[in-house]
């Protein structure tokens, strides 16, 4: 088992770099720059900027400066739009927020979700099947900026239950709609892939031969039929997780929470590429981590995987 860790981050080291120095390619490929406009600066004004900054070094100095800054420092630069800030400032601001909303929604996704899908599959052709077979198509086709506007709709502005948007400290009426609006579409995914997994599960040769036994079906079910049908739901929380941060972008756009997400495109359309990068090389590096996070819990149910 350790030799398979070591294996996986020995892989993940190198990604991240590819990561890194594509992201870096891809913002100074890019038309345009940090400090074009509509009315362009004078040539004079741009050069010093420039050199202020090291924009006007070469690719590969200022390649290497940054990922000096970052392993040496953990520093992202300074942004090019936030005079008085840096990236690391606005990290720090954003991303609690954003890692809330997140965390909160993947909890949701995976409890109801998990529960739709055991229920759905150990009553078969239920009403209780077909009530959770509904929830999670009608949760599958209606996307977070999709839900977002509709919970809005009805619960602020026809009901007045909760508020519109917002973060005022993270208080729990600021949290059930954008939770809700992130977690339905993944809660239905973990609830379908659950249901048929489960039920592949149940109809294999070893649960015959548990029932054949005369266990108890609560024996049957958590104590032979769980672990195996979680393998596939394990395999798909680790994209779902950073999905669900990413996808508070949209979130934070829409509730106004101050995320991330706001930032994020902000310097989209300011073209401020320290933020940009800083953001991106930051999601991707989740993305990295909890999708090797996923593979050691695979091959920790699973010990034909570690072959």
């Amino acid at each position: 088992m350790l030799n398979f860790v070591i294996r996986r981050v020995a892989i993940a080291i190198p990604t991240l770099l590819v990561l890194l120095v594509a992201s870096f390619w891809l913002m100074q490929t890019a038309p345009g720059g940090p400090f074009t406009s509509e009315r362009p600066l004078p040539q004079q004004v741009l050069d010093n900027i420039n050199a202020k900054y090291g924009l006007d070094d070469p690719l590969w100095k200022q390649l290497w400066n940054y990922i000096t800054g970052i392993v040496t420092q953990f520093d992202f630069g300074p942004s090019y739009k936030y005079k008085d800030r840096s990236v690391n400032d606005i990290i720090a601001q954003g991303f609690p927020v954003t890692l809330t909303y997140g965390i909160l929604s993947f909890v949701v996704a995976i409890v109801v979700g998990g529960i739709l899908g055991m229920s759905a599959a150990i009553r078969q052709n239920s009403w209780l099947d077909y009530f959770a077979v509904g929830i999670t198509i009608g949760a599958q086709v209606l996307p977070n900026f999709v839900m977002a506007p509709i919970l809005i709709l009805v619960f602020t502005l026809w009901l007045g239950w909760l508020p519109g948007g917002g973060w005022n400290g993270g208080q729990w009426q600021h949290l059930i709609m954008p939770v809700i609006a992130l977690s339905t579409s993944y809660m239905a995914s973990i609830a379908r892939l659950t249901r048929s997994s489960m039920l592949e599960v149940l109809r294999s040769n070893f649960i015959r031969t548990a029932r054949a036994k005369g266990l108890p079906n609560r024996t049957i079910i958590w104590r032979h039929a769980l672990k195996p049908s979680l393998l596939p739901v394990i395999s798909y929380l680790g994209p779902a997780f950073v999905g669900m941060v990413t996808g508070s972008f949209i979130i934070d756009s829409i509730f106004g929470t101050g995320g991330v997400g706001y930032f994020y495109v902000n310097s989209a359309f300011n073209r401020d590429y320290a933020v940009m990068m800083g953001l991106t090389i930051l999601l991707g590096s989740m993305t990295i981590m909890f999708n090797m996070v996923v593979d050691i819990l695979y091959a920790w149910i699973d010990p034909k995987i570690r072959l």
